[in-house]
């Protein structure tokens, strides 16, 4: 077949040539033959893109397939937010107390040990923050968390009102320059709402399968736009 694409082409660029002879202001008629082309390189493209997205599709659905999102944790409802990189967690506390969670998708990764850049003991990464609402025209009490696989630190902790873009608020000093003992009511007025070290452990597990579900959306999204003509 190839060869007689070939065969075809060269006699039609014959034709156009000899075409051109006889009538050297007809220019346009290299048109159809120059589309053509165009669009059998841009075919054979696309036609190996397509394979390689659906071979990757395959493989992580082979390999590594993820499981369904889990709705709840403890006594949090949890929004897995699809196609967005972060996630929200939200319960109601002592009737009188909104509690609000957004967490990351992981967001860095750092050695166990200092100078140790061996991929394989890194820690990953997550940031979260959590918000306290006590009703309508109260501030909210708002803390900038990490979530280690194994353990939460808080970094920051203030009030704010309810507009935290067009808040200009002081976010207080770091939150290891606090006194020691301030430092472990805090957790524990934390750990109490359950924000706590299993928490950490849920959203790291949470987030190595929405990575998997948001990577494989992706390339789904990526084949459909490419199979489109």
């Amino acid at each position: 077949m190839a060869h007689r694409l070939a065969r075809g082409l060269r006699g039609a660029v014959k034709n156009i040539v000899f075409q051109q002879q006889i009538k050297p202001s007809n220019h346009f008629l290299k048109s159809p033959i120059r589309n053509y082309m165009s669009e059998m390189r841009k075919s054979a493209f696309e036609g190996n893109m397509l394979r390689l997205i659906r071979s990757e599709i395959q493989y992580e659905l082979d390999h590594s397939p993820p499981s369904e999102p889990i709705p709840e944790f403890n006594t949090f409802k949890v929004d897995e937010l699809p196609g967005q990189q972060w996630i929200r967690l939200t319960k109601k506390f002592r009737q009188s107390e909104d509690i609000k969670i957004e967490v990351t998708m992981f967001d860095g990764a750092f050695p166990m040990k200092k100078d140790d850049d061996n991929p394989e003991n890194m820690k990953p990464h997550i940031t979260f923050i959590v918000d306290v609402f006590k009703g309508e025209g109260t501030d909210i009490l708002e803390f900038i968390c990490s979530a280690w696989p194994d353990s939460i630190e808080i970094r920051n902790v203030f009030t704010r009102g309810h507009n935290r873009i067009s808040d200009y608020h002081y976010m207080g000093p770091g939150f290891k320059e606090l006194d020691d003992e301030l430092q472990t009511s805090l957790y524990d007025y934390l750990e109490t709402r359950g924000v706590d070290d299993k928490l950490a452990e849920f959203l790291h597990r949470y987030m190595i399968n929405k990575d998997k579900n948001e990577y494989l959306r992706w390339m789904e999204k990526m084949k459909s736009f490419i199979e489109k003509k």
